[in-house]
């Protein structure tokens, strides 16, 4: 078996491939110097006073095949639970031990959200890949910038914009197996196509992007009753830019996108019905969004814009073996009207405003729930000052006020010096934040809602480090991060009179860690990186949450492609699940697994016809990421992509 592996191996990495967007590494260089998610406006990263994790369009080329979940997850202090299991199994994203509604995201500079989810969490299933440009992870307390949910942090996505030529595009199509550790095929039962249309006409640039991909073959949940799931997914994006003047550009954007798949009831002879291919899960979402900017000589002044809906069916199977119908809706909108106003050289100002609105709809066999009886609607005036000094002292501090039409107001801060040596390289950084969540549609206005909930109160205290040598091009960085955590919201049951409601939990909670990560730059064609993260949360907080986490990957890339190996070791974990026979909670503890992957890139034909292939688990590693539900073993991908 492990002459096997090698061949497989082998193999694969003759087949490398380079796919269109990487850029050359001076480019690459530059993207990695720029960040926006710490001012929304583009800012040297050594000027800034946190660290920021980013995925280049040149990191989503050579780990091709693998889903937004798999890369996020590969990053310091992140985990995103789910990633490894069937395409259709739900997301859970924990940043430095938080839940995903302590993680806020954002698509092209606008938030999205479920408004009819438990927790408002967006559904990272639902973004193709393949419509990405770059990625911005900011961790720790981010609320003065972005609202409630950014509580241990902010995911930042960008989407690829239009080519500067008149009419380009490219297509890509891949093809994979779908195996766990204990059945595996060569038959392919994963298929990822899409098609792009873009340009760049005088002052007009236009963009069309379709995406489909289907998955069968696997089981999302583990047993002996089960029967494969089928997964599917829909992305079509339409953008139309203006640049009005050098002063003025905008851009419109719509999307459309849908999921739909099968799901078991997990824990097979715990459950009755533990599998029925009647259990399907359809999502249906449509946003419109608009970004503009206008610049003058005091600054930058910008209004992102955006609306969206969520439609979400649930057919479910019974114990009665009849099937019950679950419709849940969700409407939101974010206008979000901000500018740079530039003092001195050394100084500016962030400043602005953002209105959200946000309802629900949910109508199930025992619940009926109106959108005009649960929503609300947030007023947040907000402003940051940045100072950069010449002799390398930075300080970004700033302050916003939350108006909340549901319980009143709420004031958070935060206080980010940092310091930038001019004669070694080295960038000293600390920060005192807090931040706030505020209670969900459903948490007040749903069937176990509770209108005296307040919001939860956060403050993060982080200091650490970031050294760049330039030889050997070597960066590390390192960081500590303490965090207290007040009002958490929680589901509560009383077997007394067997009533359940959302209530705040009493007390403080405290959760605690380290990261560490380093990149070296070995040859013009050999990089290698490693991150190490260490996360101590609660007991009454801690689940799936590992204690130890590690990442490694090195990659060696010559002329006409790359090839690199990754792996990951996650600690054990800490899971529960209900028993159904006993009706008690179980507290079991997950083992910890390693993952070891294979990727290559290869160029066929110069700038337009690409190959790649990749081996995940190469080792075939048996573990479950969440109990009573299957993970993924060892399996294979290749893909073609093609330029116009």
């Amino acid at each position: 078996m492990k002459k096997l592996i090698v061949v497989l191996c082998l193999y694969t990495g003759a087949i490398p491939l380079l796919q269109a967007q990487i850029q050359d590494s001076l480019q690459s260089t530059k993207l990695r110097e720029v960040v926006v998610s710490d001012t929304k406006f583009a800012l040297n990263s050594q000027k800034s006073g946190k660290i920021i994790e980013i995925i280049t369009a040149q990191d989503l080329a050579k780990k091709q095949g693998q889903t937004l979940a798999n890369l996020l997850s590969q990053l310091a202090g992140v985990e995103i639970n789910g990633n490894q299991s069937f395409a259709g199994k739900n997301l859970g994203f924990y940043i430095r031990g938080g839940r995903n509604r302590q993680t806020a995201i954002y698509i092209d500079g606008i938030p999205v959200t479920d408004a009819s989810g438990i927790n408002l969490e967006y559904d990272l299933r639902l973004l193709s890949i393949d419509q990405i440009e770059k990625i911005e992870v900011m961790k720790g307390a981010s609320s003065t910038l972005y609202g409630t949910g950014a509580a241990t942090g902010v995911i930042s996505i960008t989407l690829k914009k239009s080519s500067l030529k008149r009419l380009s595009g490219n297509a890509n199509s891949s093809i994979g197996t779908q195996n766990t550790a204990q059945n595996a095929t060569l038959a392919g039962q994963e298929f990822n196509q899409g098609v792009s249309v873009n340009g760049t006409i005088n002052k007009v640039s236009y963009l069309t992007a379709l995406s489909n991909s289907e998955t069968r073959g696997m089981s999302e949940a583990a047993g002996t009753q089960t029967e494969a799931d089928v997964f599917s997914r829909w992305n079509i994006r339409q953008k139309v830019g203006f640049n009005a003047s050098e002063r003025l550009r905008f851009s419109l954007f719509g999307n459309y996108d849908r999921i739909k798949s099968s799901f078991d009831n997990s824990f097979d002879g715990i459950i009755a019905n533990a599998d029925d291919l009647n259990n399907t899960s359809f999502s249906e979402q449509y946003r419109i969004s608009l970004e503009s900017m206008y610049t003058n000589s005091f600054g930058e002044f910008a209004l992102n814009a955006g609306v969206s809906s969520i439609e979400r069916t649930i057919l479910r199977t019974n114990t009665m073996s009849t099937t019950d119908e679950e419709i849940y809706l969700g409407r939101s909108a974010s206008f979000d009207l901000f500018a740079k106003h530039k003092i001195s050289n050394q100084l500016f100002v962030v400043s602005g405003v953002q209105y959200q609105f946000l309802d629900m709809g949910q109508k199930d066999p025992y619940t009926d729930v109106q959108p005009e009886d649960s929503k609300f609607v947030i007023v947040d005036p907000y402003a940051t000052v940045v100072y950069n000094a010449d002799f390398g002292l930075n300080i970004n501090a700033g302050t916003r006020l939350n108006t909340h039409s549901a319980y009143g107001n709420q004031a958070v801060f935060n206080v980010n010096p940092s310091y930038v040596f001019t004669t070694f390289p080295l960038k000293l950084l600390a920060s005192h934040s807090t931040a706030y969540i505020t209670p969900s549609l459903y948490q007040l206005y749903g069937p176990y809602g509770n209108l005296k909930l307040t919001p939860e109160r956060y403050a993060t205290t982080e200091f650490g480090f970031e050294t760049r040598l330039t030889e050997p091009k070597i960066t590390f960085k390192s960081i500590f991060f303490y965090r207290e955590e007040n009002n958490a919201i929680d589901f509560y049951y009383n077997p007394d009179t067997f009533e359940s409601f959302y209530i705040n939990r009493q007390g403080t909670y405290y959760a605690q860690g380290f990261e560490a990560s380093s990149r070296y730059l070995i040859s013009s064609r050999w990089n290698t990186s490693v991150n190490y993260t260490f996360t101590q949360v609660p007991e009454e907080l801690n689940r799936l949450i590992p204690k130890h986490k590690v990442n490694w990957d090195v990659f060696y890339e010559y002329k006409k492609g790359s090839i690199g190996l990754t792996y990951q070791f996650v600690n054990q974990r800490a899971d529960a699940y209900f028993d159904a026979t006993t009706f008690e909670t179980v507290q079991v503890m997950l083992p910890s697994y390693r993952l070891l992957n294979a990727t290559t890139t290869w160029e066929i034909t110069p700038k337009r016809f690409y190959v790649f292939g990749s081996i995940t688990n190469v080792l075939n590693e048996d573990f479950q990421e969440v109990i009573g539900y299957n993970a993924r073993g060892r399996n294979f991908k290749v893909g073609i992509n093609v330029l116009f």
